[in-house]
């Protein structure tokens, strides 16, 4: 039972070492886009996929992974953009499935293009209570639910992005509705879904030829826990390779230094596959357990390079 009661306390956390957040978050955050943004689909100017997958606190048992599929397309000559997103997180005995579907409406505004939109979800939570070691026969337990819950939930969100040439800002709530999420038999609620506003922007500046420096950053923010910050620095090397780093905030109280220290590198592998990899270093009291995070991502954009262009859509910005 002790077991079971410290796998609790883990799950809920590792929601707070995330600045107690509901939604899991990765370190590259700018090459997911559509994932915190409806608005952002369609920008790339040709169909993209991208593949996602995240280990955090490699070593530590239960702890969060991620695999995501995501993809996006212009159409009706660049005014509309469509996109999904499908991802599969688990984290202690839950495991959520996740699709997404979004549609943005895009106009041309000054030197870029400012996309509408909106995006409706299906989840499914499942809480396998078997997973759980216990110092007693869980059959004796009656507070161990013999088989695995399910709750399926329905929801709906808002964004607008615009980017350019130089820089690119987002403004989004992917989950506007406030879901029941406990499996209480009775009426009363004990835990629901809360809403997540996402801003996110970057600005490209060249160097010279061969070198341009990207700063972005991401601020996450829920009612009630402190403002969450992905602030990143990319160096862009003749438009093919990048080196980065990220600082996340978050991490607990007692060590003041964050969530961690995340290295990003990058390389266009040919006019139309990237791929990105991150390592972060983990700043929080967990560091003692972890040796870090991983991340790794394939992005593939279907087409041929525009004329100005060595690559069909650069994922770099």
């Amino acid at each position: 039972m002790k077991n079971f009661i410290f796998t609790i306390i883990f799950f809920f956390a590792a929601l707070s070492i995330a600045s107690a957040q509901q939604q899991p978050h990765n370190t590259q955050f700018m090459y997911y886009k559509l994932g915190y943004n409806p608005g952002f689909a369609g920008s790339q100017e040709s169909p993209c996929v991208t593949c996602i997958y995240r280990q955090q606190w490699l070593g530590l048992d239960g702890a969060p992974s991620m695999a995501i599929a995501s993809f996006n397309m212009p159409v009706a000559n660049q005014r509309v953009g469509i996109g999904a997103n499908m991802y599969r997180h688990t984290i202690g005995i839950t495991t959520m499935y996740n699709i997404d579907g979004a549609y943005a409406y895009r106009v041309r505004l000054g030197n870029g293009m400012l996309g509408m939109g909106l995006q409706a979800s299906i989840r499914s939570m499942e809480h396998d209570f078997q997973k759980t070691t216990s110092t007693q026969p869980k059959a004796d337990d009656p507070s161990i639910p013999a088989s695995t819950r399910d709750k399926f939930l329905f929801n709906v969100g808002a964004g607008a992005y615009y980017d350019s040439d130089r820089f690119y800002f987002g403004l989004s709530v992917p989950r506007l509705l406030k879901n029941n999420i406990d499996y209480a038999d009775s009426d009363v609620i004990i835990s629901r879904e809360v809403q997540h506003v996402y801003m996110m922007g970057g600005l490209t500046f060249p160097l010279n030829e061969t070198l341009k420096l990207q700063p972005q950053a991401l601020f996450k923010y829920v009612s009630g826990a402190p403002i969450d910050l992905d602030a990143n620095v990319n160096l862009l090397i003749q438009n093919r390779y990048v080196i980065g780093m990220t600082y996340r905030l978050g991490g607990d109280k007692t060590s003041g230094l964050g969530e961690s220290l995340d290295l990003l590198l990058a390389a266009q592998l040919n006019r139309n596959l990237m791929f990105s990899f991150s390592y972060d270093l983990t700043l929080s009291n967990i560091r003692d357990y972890t040796t870090g995070s991983v991340e790794a991502s394939l992005h593939y954009c279907i087409g041929k390079p525009d004329p100005a262009r060595e690559y069909v859509n650069p994922r770099f910005f």
